[in-house]
């Protein structure tokens, strides 16, 4: 019999933050053999994600993800997942100083998954510091991505890579990722009497509407969509990113996995094994266009985000070209509800307000028609828009692909490529939907408007668009700008702002004159990114 001076004392925080699940989660692993008494779930919702800056459809998913996980919790441990709300510095720094509201003392221990996003560096350490301060040990691990961030940035000498080959260099000199860990069999009770806080409702946390999206969070379901995914063996072997619809929405053509690895409700490390075991020893796609390719995106945006300062705007962000970018609300606005009188663009916009998703060359559209194709607004208005809307609003992603899509960055394609807003069938955009249907789907007044015109309404005769119900200019928006003039005036504008300005390799394409950057209509509509 043991004595009882090896009975487990003092109690454990396991922060729950990103890391939404049980499945390879290593706080949690590690707070099962701690040799604690009591071990405490938490989530602590922060009232600076809130209805200002996260959007319905991404907060639901949140919401859904925390009910599973107290859910999953309940059923395995008999324990709880205690919602707190309020800013963490204050909640957890009351929790290490006293225990309440949740314990009847100070804990000896609290665990987390590391993040390193700018706000959550600020926070951590202002935890850090509390725990230090009420002599509470922290201890910290990484889980969100294949391999610890600063670890692979020092075998890397302190820089992130900026292509996918790059990327790829790194990984074999980094090894293989670790394997994911096991959910634990046991874990320490909840103190006795421990009250329960409850997941809120939308209602609760100043929410309004209904929600319309395609995916329910959580690991339940994450878990599912990812085994369903690795049973795909021949989608696996064969699928190269560029070559998906963009207009496909229900289903649409790639994973839809993203938001769950945003959340953490499922292992990017459980997914890249799993690929690896189905690509094993059989024909497959290779890296950037398949589906490993997209993962070392991901990670690569993780290191960039880590290393390169200000990365998140354009001032003091050494990888982003100085553009004098314009400011027009209006404009802004009208590109953000859908409304730029360009069915395609609008099209995708609105799938993005109704259901929080977009299908990655959608977005790559979307992006370029904002700033330098046609509006000239900031990437960082657009990258605002995106993480308050999508579901897999990603800081470190969306920065990244915002900074390239704009045309400001050392991994941008060439700025003088632009997107057509009328897209071709064959085009970059891989639309391949003649009959409109995605248009038909996400802008209904264009409903009944010709297969013919249905990417360029205002070319139908009137008799056609009465017939259609759909006039032009009166129940749906004349095109707001001309997009070969603005085209060919913005490729001169950023033209003339690299010249004047010190490079950061951004630009090392030699940009055309502007009569060539603009005479060909065509190329800019088949270019392929």
């Amino acid at each position: 019999m043991p004595s009882s001076s090896s009975a487990p004392a003092g109690s454990a925080i396991v922060w729950f933050r990103k890391g939404l699940r049980l499945r390879d989660n290593a706080p949690l692993v590690e707070a099962s053999k701690a040799g604690v008494k009591h071990v405490c779930p938490i989530f602590v919702i922060d009232p600076h994600f809130g209805p200002k800056h996260v959007g319905i459809n991404r907060y639901n998913f949140l919401l859904d993800s925390l009910k599973d996980l107290d859910k999953q919790l309940s059923k395995r441990y008999r324990s709880r997942l205690m919602v707190l709300r309020g800013k963490p510095e204050e909640v957890i720094g009351r929790l290490l100083k006293t225990g309440k509201p949740l314990l009847s003392a100070k804990p000896t221990l609290i665990l987390w998954e590391k993040d390193t996003e700018p706000y959550a560096l600020k926070r951590d350490a202002a935890i850090i510091k509390l725990a230090k301060q009420n002599h509470v040990e922290v201890r910290t691990f990484s889980g969100h991505t294949l391999w610890d961030v600063e670890q692979a940035l020092a075998k890397n000498k302190g820089k992130a890579p900026t292509t996918n080959n790059a990327m790829q260099t790194l990984a074999k000199a980094l090894g293989e990722p670790a394997k994911p860990l096991a959910i634990p069999s046991k874990l320490p009770p909840l103190p006795p009497g421990a009250k329960a806080y409850d997941v809120p409702t939308l209602k609760q946390m100043g929410y309004a509407g209904s929600v319309q999206g395609y995916l329910s969070g959580g690991e339940t379901a994450g878990a599912a969509r990812m085994a369903t995914m690795l049973k795909k063996t021949s989608f696996i072997r064969t699928f190269k990113k560029p070559q998906t619809r963009s207009t496909a929405y229900d289903p649409p053509d790639t994973t839809m996995l993203s938001p769950y690895f945003k959340f953490g409700c499922v292992s990017i490390r459980e997914f890249y094994w799993g690929l690896k075991k189905v690509c094993s020893g059989a024909s497959h796609s290779k890296p950037p266009e398949s589906l490993l390719g997209q993962i070392y995106f991901r990670e690569m945006a993780y290191l960039m985000g880590a290393s390169i300062p200000n990365f998140d705007q354009q001032a003091g962000n050494p990888s982003c070209k100085q553009i004098p970018w314009a400011k027009n609300p209006k404009m802004l606005a009208a590109w953000e509800h859908g409304r730029t009188g360009f069915p395609y663009i609008d099209a995708a916009m609105r799938q993005l307000n109704r259901v929080g998703w977009m299908h990655h060359l959608a977005r790559h559209a979307v992006a370029c028609f904002l700033t330098r194709g046609d509006l000239w607004l900031s990437w960082e208005q657009g990258r605002d828009v995106f993480d308050k809307l999508l579901l897999d609003a990603d800081w470190a992603l969306n920065n990244m692909n915002w900074l390239a899509l704009a045309g400001v960055a050392p991994w941008s394609p060439p700025f003088f490529r632009v997107y057509h807003p009328v897209p071709k069938m064959d085009s970059a955009l891989n639309v391949k939907d003649p009959e409109g249907k995605f248009i038909r789907e996400f802008v209904p007044e264009l409903g009944k408007m010709p297969s013919q015109y249905i990417y360029a309404p205002w070319t139908a005769p009137m008799e056609v668009q009465k017939t259609a119900g759909c006039i032009i200019g009166k129940d749906y928006p004349k095109p707001m700008v001309d997009h070969d003039e603005v085209c060919k005036a913005n490729l001169l504008r950023f033209k003339r702002a690299l010249s004047k300005a010190p490079s950061t390799g951004a630009q090392k394409r030699k940009a055309p004159p502007a009569s060539a950057a603009s005479a060909s209509t065509k190329r800019q509509r088949q270019w392929k990114a």
